[in-house]
């Protein structure tokens, strides 16, 4: 057998790069945080609020977040399959180019390259390397799914196919530009119809990299971790189809009370409300799979993760929704309670998969068990805390926020200045510093974990050893 099958070392590659970038983000985090209440740490020119901005998002949604995709979807993939990945090599090719794109990202950033559309601030080069990267995923993938070993095909497999195809459609169309040298271009779509394609993309390549991917991930290593089989497949796969079918419809709502026309917002919000069922059919599916024996959420500290994170994945399905009506878009639309929606999900609902993801996976390659237990607990309850008061210090800001700028004297005219609104959020942005503090020494305690893990084990560098699953 070939030195790649089941390619560890691939997968430990990736495991270990998005865990750095996960680090790399979260202090570039912390410091943007703490900008909002001491402007004295904007350092000029490069790490101003400005800059840093982009790069934290770029760093912890495509270094963390997709560097673990593509592990962990790697591991998933050849296992549910039956056979290693189809291209080996090319997988390895990948993990160096991805690690080459990130850094190239972050340094183009910090430089103030940027073409101004959320989530979709790389230059035009580098989005080209951006969608080689996501051409080596899915031939890889698909490859290796057409010339699986195993009949059946289980959601996980599904959820992944979701995400390729669909990441892919969303990311050419709405970086489709014209270049104006090299580290310049602006994008083929222009007023109305920017904001329509962005959003159409803004929102859904984060339905499609904070979602189904990382479904995939609670579906295969939920029931594995639990030994519990998941409750219903026909409910995850119905789930699926109405989840893919009705978030592709649904980025209007970013735009509730702009000059995009009316039908297009309604239609987006009645989606998202539409979304809330097959969210929830994920969230059902995972409580009753643990159902059986909820004593797994003292006796196995994985399952505590798991839950946990599909029940901030329930509650920001029916948040998001909620917020995308127009009576409730009057008051929080451009406040902190939107970053305070989005922070749930990605510091709740992924972060707390991708990390019990990974706390399956590392022992395993490396035929060992985890280093602590004690330190895994003490870091799922920094990070749960830690969450918490940011998220919902963000939420009471953002409802104050809104609050404020509607104020009107009998007079008709604005009760409150700027500088009085602004000077209100202080004591938040600071509560909000902390529980970010808290959450990052949880996550260092992650990091300390995996990495006293790794120590203790033997990496599987060639062929992998009977029973090794």
């Amino acid at each position: 057998m070939s030195a790649y099958q089941y390619d560890h070392q691939t997968i430990k590659g990736f495991i270990i790069s998005s865990v750095f970038w996960g680090v790399v983000g979260i202090i570039i985090g912390l410091w943007i945080s703490i900008q909002m209440w001491q402007p004295s740490w904007n350092v000029a020119p490069y790490f101003t609020f400005g800059r840093l901005r982009v790069v934290h998002t770029n760093i912890l949604g495509f270094g963390f977040g997709v560097g673990a995709i593509f592990g962990l979807n790697y591991y998933i993939s050849m296992r549910l399959t039956k056979r290693p990945l189809l291209f080996p090599k090319l997988a390895r090719f990948h993990l160096y180019l991805f690690n080459t794109a990130i850094a190239l990202a972050a340094v183009s950033l910090f430089a103030g390259m940027n073409q101004s559309l959320e989530y979709a601030e790389l230059e035009w080069p580098l989005d080209i390397g951006i969608v080689v990267l996501w051409i080596i995923f899915a031939v890889n993938l698909f490859g290796t799914i057409i010339k699986r070993k195993e009949e059946q095909m289980y959601i996980s497999l599904w959820y992944i196919i979701a995400t390729v195809i669909a990441v892919a459609v969303l990311y050419i169309v709405n970086n489709l530009s014209v270049p104006a040298g090299l580290f310049k271009s602006y994008s083929l779509f222009a007023g109305i119809n920017s904001a329509n394609v962005q959003w159409w993309y803004g929102h859904n390549v984060i339905g499609f990299i904070f979602s189904t991917p990382i479904l995939a991930m609670f579906y295969y290593f939920l029931p594995k971790s639990t030994g519990l089989p998941i409750y219903s497949h026909r409910l995850s796969i119905i789930s699926l189809w109405s989840l893919v079918f009705a978030y592709l419809w649904t980025g209007a709502h970013h735009l509730v009370y702009t000059p995009l026309p009316d039908w297009i917002q309604t239609l987006a919000i009645v989606f998202t409300i539409f979304l809330i069922a097959p969210s929830w059919g994920s969230v059902v599916n995972g409580f009753y799979t643990v159902a059986p024996d909820w004593s797994k959420m003292r006796t196995n500290y994985l399952t505590k993760f798991f839950i946990f994170a599909i029940t901030f994945y329930g509650l920001q399905t029916v948040q998001g929704p909620t917020q995308g009506l127009r009576v409730v878009s009057q008051l929080i639309h451009y406040t902190d309670w939107v970053p305070g929606h989005v922070h749930m999900g990605t510091m709740g609902w992924v972060t707390m998969t991708v990390c019990a993801s990974i706390y399956y996976v590392i022992p395993r390659i490396y035929k060992t068990e985890i280093y602590s237990v004690k330190v895994a607990n003490s870091h799922f309850y920094l990070v749960l805390i830690g969450q918490l008061i940011f998220s919902v210090s963000m939420w009471i800001t953002g409802i104050q926020q809104g609050a404020l700028w509607k104020a009107v004297t009998p007079e008709g005219t604005l009760k409150y200045t700027f500088m009085e609104t602004l000077v209100k959020n202080y004591p938040f942005w600071q509560m909000r510093t902390v529980g970010g503090l808290i959450f990052a020494a949880g996550m260092l305690f992650f990091v300390y974990n995996i990495a006293m893990t790794i120590r203790s084990g033997n990496a599987i560098s060639g062929p992998a050893s009977k029973g090794v699953r």
